[in-house]
């Protein structure tokens, strides 16, 4: 008794019709009907009445149908269990990360990872964040990290590993330098340097100023942090940041708290659900390196 006689076996018992088992299986007609009577020998019994138009269970057919579909489910366990060791032993692991973008928490869980499983080969890329989502969802990365405005992308798992608010970065001298906090107001007609469109701070700070009427003017674009810091620090435009990226360049730039700008600025890890036995691994690597929790598995 083989494998693939109960494979076909079930096909037509599903199906009930040899030509239809024999489109499923992707073999001919008669090797499905010779498999079957082959099985039929070794059982000592018919499977099948083959007197009606349908391929209809006789009662022993009826017997091993379901003992045939548990021996199948077990073979495909035994092969997803093997699957779950080689994937980890060898194979590549595709990496997105936001272009210019520097956080030594990822670096280190890709070097853990490397240094646990050296038979996966781990590639890492940048790009800017919707195109990095995009590949994400069509299978060209196994792992991205990302902006996003919001802690769910669709039809993506994520990870929030830093939330932050929005900030207006100005240097000294600057006319809105003096103010404790500004309104997203505040920033009309004034020239603003901001992170272009596609990418999750920007999506951020659009949608705020969409809610609140605001209309600023994005004059400038840059994909790094550290481009936008050093064009507002030469009066070149309001830089919006984040409050860590302007902590950085506080020897020249005010951070201004924008009080009407609450949603934060998210930087996630996203995979597509189920993640392989790699991506899964990555994930336990990024947890401890950005000293994440686990999330609690849902009720019921």
């Amino acid at each position: 008794m083989e494998l693939r006689q109960l494979e076909y076996f079930v096909a037509v018992a599903e199906t009930r019709s040899f030509t239809r088992a024999a489109e499923r299986v992707h073999i001919s007609q008669s090797g499905v009907s010779a498999q079957i009577r082959q099985l039929e020998r070794e059982l000592g019994a018919e499977l099948f009445d083959r007197s009606a138009r349908a391929a209809r269970l006789t009662a022993a057919g009826r017997a091993a149908l379901g003992p045939a579909r548990a021996a199948l489910a077990a073979a495909g366990a035994v092969g997803r269990a093997v699957e779950e060791v080689t994937g980890l032993v060898r194979g590549r692991l595709t990496v997105g990360m936001v272009a210019g973008c520097t956080l030594t928490p990822l670096f280190e869980a890709l070097a853990a990872f490397h240094a646990a499983h050296p038979g996966v080969a781990v590639e890492l890329l940048e790009d800017g964040s919707d195109r990095l989502l995009d590949r994400v969802r069509d299978g060209s990365l196994d792992l991205a990290l990302a902006g996003t405005a919001t802690a769910a992308p669709e039809g993506l798992e994520a990870m929030t590993v830093v939330s932050e608010p929005i900030v207006a970065a100005v240097p000294p001298g600057h006319p809105l330098a003096a103010r404790g906090r500004i309104r997203l107001r505040d920033l009309d007609g004034l020239p603003v340097a901001c992170m272009p469109a596609g990418t999750g701070l920007r999506a951020v700070f659009d949608e705020a100023c969409a809610a609140r009427g605001a209309r600023p003017a994005v004059v400038v674009q840059a994909g790094a942090a550290d481009a936008l810091a050093d064009l507002a620090a030469r009066g070149l435009g309001v830089a919006v940041l984040t409050a860590s990226m302007a902590e950085r360049h506080r020897d020249r730039l005010t951070a201004l708290p924008i009080a009407d700008a609450t949603a934060p600025a998210l930087l996630a890890l996203v995979w597509r659900s189920p993640a392989s036995p790699a991506v899964r691994e990555a994930l336990r690597c990024c947890r401890r390196a950005f000293a994440v929790e686990p999330r609690p598995a849902p009720a019921g």
